[in-house]
């Protein structure tokens, strides 16, 4: 279907190229026969960033960053669907009990969702979402890897409530609730930004993590070659304020230092190419802590769009 002209999805349009010539903004929800399905989901909240004493205004970021995802050249052969938003209004629970519910629909009729935040509440969201889609399936015993590049372990104790500081954590009680592994990767934590009692929940849980000092490819897939050989689903997780502020200032807690662009995006596409090396699947990503309240110039909407342009290529050969 086409959008009305009210959305984000718009853009310069190229018409003497044809086919060759497009952009996002002309492919989304059009008809694609014969193509895999690759859907946008977005999660308008920040409720959980209010609750962690951040900066609000992540609500909002879904739309910024397909704003900056429309104007892009369009490569993958692959059919691309907006699912739309679930919003947030009061309460943070029943909102992300909607989006994983909407989540494991969109999971059931894509190849590939890449949900769109909003605060980094939406890992809990996301997590259960993928972990409804595996239940409808009848897969519940096959293990899911967590990878999350973020400044911040994100692996608080509620005080009282769960926050976006809170989702791994919570991910990691519901494991062990049930007798499941808990495999957690977290790569770009400042030791300035996590206290010693975040240091020591990370041990008591086993998670994995590369310093922000300490991010380079050879480093990570040291880290993460056990937890890829041991796991069935992947899911990745990118969170914004992993990246310097100087390139990512629209975020709830901007990062003095954070991790190069480069390195992520290098390790999106070893991940995708890693699938058939260790046979497990990825079907699932998610953006957060987008704060379209505190970019400039739309910096960190753009750097958002490029990641999200860097999982589908990653995920879906580009055409040449």
């Amino acid at each position: 279907m086409n959008l009305p002209l009210s959305t984000p999805w718009q853009g310069r349009v190229d018409s003497e190229d044809g086919a060759r010539g497009l952009r996002w903004h002309q492919v989304v929800n059009q008809h694609a026969a014969n193509l895999s399905r690759c859907a946008l989901l977005g999660f308008a909240c920040d409720l959980g960033v209010q609750a962690n004493k951040g900066r609000i205004g992540a609500k909002t970021g879904p739309d910024a960053i397909r704003g900056a995802l429309a104007n892009m050249a369009w490569h993958a052969p692959v059919a691309l669907h907006d699912d739309g938003d679930i919003v947030a209004h009061h309460d943070l629970e029943s909102a992300q009990q909607q989006f994983s519910q909407t989540l494991q629909s969109c999971l059931q009729h894509s190849d590939f969702v890449v949900a769109l935040g909003g605060g980094h509440e939406i890992a809990w969201a996301s997590y259960q979402g993928l972990f409804q889609y595996m239940e409808s399936r009848g897969e519940t015993e096959k293990k899911i890897g967590i990878i999350n590049f973020d400044a911040h372990f994100d692996l608080r104790k509620p005080a009282p409530l769960t926050s976006s500081g809170t989702p791994f954590w919570q991910i990691a009680q519901f494991n062990q609730q049930r007798q499941r592994p808990f495999h957690y990767s977290c790569l770009g934590v400042s030791q300035a930004a996590n206290t010693p009692a975040l240091f020591d929940m990370a041990h008591t849980t086993g998670t994995r993590y590369l310093l922000d000092v300490d991010c380079n490819m050879a480093a990570a897939k040291q880290l993460l070659t056990p937890m890829l050989a041991d796991i069935d689903e992947l899911y990745v997780t990118i969170c914004l304020d992993a990246f310097p502020a100087s390139l990512a200032p629209g975020v709830s807690a901007p990062s003095a230092l954070g991790i190069s662009p480069q390195f992520v995006i290098s390790l999106l596409h070893y991940l995708a190419e890693a699938q058939s090396m260790f046979g497990f699947t990825w079907r699932l990503a998610d953006l957060a802590e987008m704060n379209p309240s505190f970019d400039v110039n739309n910096q960190t909407a753009k750097l958002a769009a490029r990641l999200v342009f860097e999982l589908v290529q990653g995920k879906f050969r580009p055409q040449q």
